[in-house]
């Protein structure tokens, strides 16, 4: 949302995006899309045709601020501790770079365009994980003499 109003159609730099997902992510969002399309039959005429992965019981895209303000009711239900929305953002690029993923990588994933943001707003976690390379070195070289 910018002032208020739903932006819809490509990224900043004006490009598409493409995301790979997990097939247990796949199989869970192709359930929500059997859900939605019953949902549409049930509601008949009153359904309004749009292609919105997340819509309201109408068809309708459901209001941007929607997900934040359902945020902390699912965390609390969840037991798990406090977190917003972006946080899952957060967790994802903190975890991908923990991982090993290449900056570059989680940089096209989280849609920067360039990998020197994703340094930028990552630069702890990255040189939090960097104590464990000389070990990883020395293990390497030690494994190979």
């Amino acid at each position: 949302m910018v002032a208020g109003r739903r932006v819809e159609g490509s990224t900043k730099g004006g490009k598409s995006r493409v995301v790979s997902l997990d097939a247990g992510t796949v199989a869970v969002l192709r359930e929500h899309r059997a859900r939605q399309l019953a949902e549409r039959l049930r509601m008949g005429s009153l359904w309004v045709e749009t292609d919105y992965v997340f819509a309201n019981e109408i068809g309708e895209p459901v209001h941007a601020d929607t997900p934040s303000h359902v945020m902390p009711k699912l965390v609390r239900r969840a037991g798990v501790p406090p977190a917003r929305l972006h946080d899952l953002r957060h967790m994802h690029a903190t975890t991908l770079l923990l991982a090993g993923v290449p900056v570059h990588v989680v940089s096209d994933r989280l849609g920067h365009a360039d990998p020197a943001i994703t340094l930028r707003v990552y630069a702890h976690v990255i040189r939090d994980h960097t104590a464990e390379v000389g070990e990883l070195f020395a293990a390497a070289v030690g494994d190979s003499c």
